[in-house]
């Protein structure tokens, strides 16, 4: 039985409220943010699919929080994300003044509870999060054309990736889940290198996130030298990553996929460790986070500067191209889903860290 390093905290019944709602508190100022500054942290470089992400939002934010305060987008870059979240941990107060804004390379060190890992996710408070697609395609060359043929390639498949407790670790676990003969070879640089792995015809079977899908692969898909497969799907009502990612209705979720192979819904240690890590990747894929402690009515804030900006015909037009469409989730839909995802049973957990640990001589 693995025990983690640092304290697990459940969100309080203040947080997590009746119909997926935050809880009740009076209204602030409708110039709570005048003449103040926000300090986004983004725990990586510039250039990155978050910062790029955090620079698209810095207007809407500015625009549509009550004084319209200045958003500071602060890169904070170092182990994987893990520095800056360490940072953020040790000095934001809970003013509403400092946000983390990161990925599943924050939340999957946390699940996993990695011993560099000093910061407590689950007891931050999320004021909203933006989900962030995958999509999985293949080489025509492969003979694949839907999913019945990942289990009958022409030719064996082969996966290039980063690292397997990075961006990669949901693409692997669905791998696994649905029992899938793949030679993976990791240590690439990024998604982009591997991405041009698959260009070159080293590799024959690849995913990308939605912006990089959508600006590198589309035209690949157009000119018949990519056949995408799935995607890693979305939660739907039910709370079960099963639902299509609504960037990419056309193509099956990973649940959907299973389903077509083998009959039957996915279940059991696989599953629940797929639906966790897919979860805070794809549904929570960009999440910002204020400290624990940062009071209801802050939240109340973000979640009508959250619905303004989905309603903004700027924002909708803007967000097709740079962010995949996708609308931003505010809290009363985030919070007590992504606590879950965050917490994973003592199984999942054990789970994740023995795959890793054996298949990927991962050292946790």
């Amino acid at each position: 039985m693995f025990t983690q390093t640092h304290p697990l905290k459940t969100l309080s019944a203040a947080v997590l409220v009746a119909a997926g709602g935050i809880a009740a508190a009076p209204a602030l100022a409708d110039d709570f943010y005048e003449g103040k500054t926000i300090e986004m942290v983004v725990p990586f470089g510039e250039g990155g699919a978050t910062y790029v992400a955090a620079k698209f939002l810095e207007p809407y934010l500015e625009k549509h929080l009550p004084g319209n305060p200045r958003i500071d987008v602060q890169t904070r870059p170092g182990g994987g994300s893990i520095l800056g979240a360490n940072w953020f941990e040790q000095n934001a107060e809970p003013d509403g003044e400092t946000i983390l804004f990161t990925t599943s390379s924050t939340s999957n060190p946390y699940v996993l509870g990695m011993d560099a890992v000093e910061y407590d996710l689950a007891a931050m408070r999320p004021a909203y999060s933006l989900p962030f697609g995958a999509v999985v395609y293949v080489s025509p060359s492969t003979g694949i054309d839907s999913p019945a043929g990942l289990k009958e390639p022409d030719m064996p498949l082969i996966y290039g990736g980063i690292a397997a407790a990075a961006s990669d670790l949901p693409t692997l676990l669905a791998f696994e889940l649905l029992d899938l003969d793949i030679q993976k070879v990791l240590g690439f640089d990024g998604r982009g290198p591997a991405r041009l792995s698959f260009e070159r015809g080293e590799t024959n079977i690849d995913f990308q996130f939605t912006p990089a899908y959508m600006s590198q692969v589309v035209d690949m898909v157009e000119a018949g030298s990519a056949v995408p497969i799935m995607t890693g799907g979305s939660v739907g009502d039910d709370g079960v990553l099963s639902a299509r990612d609504a960037a990419f209705p056309d193509y099956p979720s990973v649940y959907e996929v299973y389903e077509e192979l083998y009959g039957e819904a996915p279940s059991g240690v696989e599953w629940d460790a797929f639906q966790s890590i897919g979860a805070v990747t794809f549904n929570y894929g960009l999440t910002a986070y204020l400290p624990e402690g940062t009071p209801d009515e802050i939240l109340e804030i973000f979640e009508a500067a959250i619905a303004a900006i989905n309603d903004d015909p700027e924002y909708q037009q803007q967000s097709q191209d740079a962010v995949g469409g996708y609308s931003l989730l505010p809290a009363s839909e985030v919070t007590e889903a992504l606590s879950e995802a965050l917490q994973p049973s003592d199984e999942v957990r054990e789970h994740l860290r023995t795959l890793l640990s054996e298949e990927y001589d991962v050292e946790l």
